[in-house]
């Protein structure tokens, strides 16, 4: 077991963060943006970047080669689905996409927005670290706040009326 502290302040004793947001034992911070039978979707908040999403595995693997056929399409469409939502409900024009195999959690997939004021650390895939690390750092007031949460709401109602 590990001791982990949400971003609301609680600590949480769990084997995985990752299963522990998936299947419901912790709730995320404005709630699920998507979930599917394979995949489940929300912001770190943590990072309050509006529109930033993370769509994570259910089942506990690390590696894209993992996912079965089925898992595959289901992920294809719902990372397709969630950036039309981005780009319709938010105005997002360009996202960042990461994932990688040497984490400790689940397959998961950052879906992180390019905004203007992100420029500033640079045009680059480089420049994602200093923009994430400034956003926790210095954007948690709480008229961000009330943005990330509200576009986390508008998210939700887009992809209902996706599916």
């Amino acid at each position: 077991m590990r001791k982990i502290t949400l971003s609301n302040g609680n600590t949480v004793e769990v084997e995985c963060l990752s299963c522990a947001l998936t299947s419901g034992l912790i709730e995320p911070e404005g709630g699920v943006v998507i979930e599917t039978e394979f995949f489940h979707a929300h912001q770190d908040v943590a990072y309050p970047i509006k529109g930033l999403v993370i769509l994570a595995s259910k089942r506990h693997i690390k590696c894209l080669d993992e996912l079965t056929e089925e898992e595959r399409i289901d992920y294809i469409t719902v990372l397709s689905k969630i950036r039309k939502a981005q780009r319709e409900t938010l105005g997002i024009e360009h996202v960042y996409y990461f994932y990688n195999e040497d984490t400790t959690h689940h397959f998961h997939t950052w879906m992180v927005p390019r905004y203007e004021w992100m420029y500033e650390f640079g045009r680059s895939v480089e420049s994602v670290r200093p923009v994430l690390l400034h956003a926790r750092n210095n954007m948690n007031s709480k008229r961000n706040m009330e943005e990330v949460i509200n576009a986390i709401s508008a998210l939700k109602e887009a992809l209902r009326d996706q599916w």
